[in-house]
């Protein structure tokens, strides 16, 4: 049996932030923003709307291309650092209960930007273990309760939005997801993080608690590591299975930073036409951003059944991924 990538659906907010109104929340401008990152806008979760709503709304996008019932899923993984509650429960079962699938098996994992490379290869090893033939997978973020915008290094970067999978039990081995890699580093730890909300995070003051809820980056020291780790782990996965960058139909990289991609799709020898990029309308949705940036050439018709995807991510921990993924879903009519 074999795991097989079904279908894909996305959700962005309705809300826009552009770059404009940055320059009248803190000392930046859109030129300076625009050559640093690529990003011009990002989309913004409204007061009410938690991370598991975009889940659902991108969920029920993807389980009605799968050609499923909701009633054939048995499994909800999901991929966030900005659950809608801190530890428990888990946003995957408030994703579940909201589609009407309150018995499955649901939980969330924590890879922050790797997050949907991750709940992938977990998808792949139940399914081809025999546990499970139906897996739905998310990547939700509402990063905007979880930034500082008045921190003008991060505020700039993040975006909220959803995007999601269906991972079905196949026999056609032509469909089958090829090989996925997944590896981490925790001495990278405090490069990219949210330092408060666990055991290993005293504080003196509320203050001090609120003021650490909030993602902190070291900006040049990520840009050098996610540069050379995500080359290298591509040119592994690559190699293994005897391809080369001509046989990738779609190079899917975490949507962080275009100079990031741009110099990964450089050092890899892949055409401007392989390269999907969405950073500029989105911004970095984390977990989010791979499956929204797939959803985005499907739904431009630029994604035909069978076609090779390169999923490649790199986020806090230090997480770090890349999949081998032909599309096996029916061509968006």
């Amino acid at each position: 049996m074999y795991a097989a990538f079904r279908s894909i659906g996305a959700y962005v907010p309705e809300k826009v932030l552009t770059n404009a109104d940055f320059e009248k929340m803190v000392d930046t401008t859109d030129d300076w923003i625009t050559k640093r990152t690529g990003i011009k806008e990002r989309h913004i979760a409204a007061d009410n709307e938690t991370t598991s709503d975009m889940g659902v709304k991108a969920a029920e996008k993807a389980i009605a291309r799968s050609g499923l019932e909701k009633s054939d899923i048995d499994m909800v993984i999901c991929a966030t650092i900005s659950p809608d509650y801190f530890c428990m429960p888990s946003t995957a079962t408030i994703i579940a209960t909201k589609l009407g699938l309150p018995k499955v098996t649901a939980f969330d994992i924590s890879a922050a930007c790797t997050g949907f490379v991750y709940v992938v290869a977990i998808a792949k090893a139940f399914i081809e273990s025999g546990m499970k033939k139906n897996v739905l997978v998310v990547g939700a973020e509402k990063l905007s309760a979880i930034t500082d915008y008045s921190d003008r290094t991060t505020c700039i970067l993040f975006g909220d939005g959803a995007g999601a999978a269906v991972i079905t039990a196949t026999e056609d081995k032509e469909e089958a997801i090829l090989d996925i890699h997944t590896g981490s580093d925790g001495s990278y730890a405090d490069l990219l993080m949210t330092p408060n909300g666990g055991s290993g995070s005293a504080h003196d003051s509320l203050d001090q608690e609120a003021a650490g809820c909030y993602m902190k980056m070291k900006g040049n020291e990520t840009f050098k590591v996610a540069v050379r780790t995500l080359t290298s782990d591509v040119v592994e996965i690559l190699k293994e299975n005897n391809l080369d960058a001509d046989a990738i139909t779609h190079f899917v990289p975490h949507q962080a930073n275009y100079r990031i991609i741009k110099a990964v799709g450089d050092a890899l020898k892949m055409r401007d036409e392989q390269v999907v990029m969405t950073v500029e309308k989105y911004g970095n949705t984390s977990g989010a951003s791979i499956p929204m940036a797939i959803n985005d050439i499907y739904e431009a018709g630029e994604l035909k059944t069978g076609e090779l995807m390169l999923l490649d991510a790199f986020g806090g921990g230090l997480t770090w991924g890349s999949a081998l993924v032909p599309f096996a879903g029916p061509v968006k009519k």
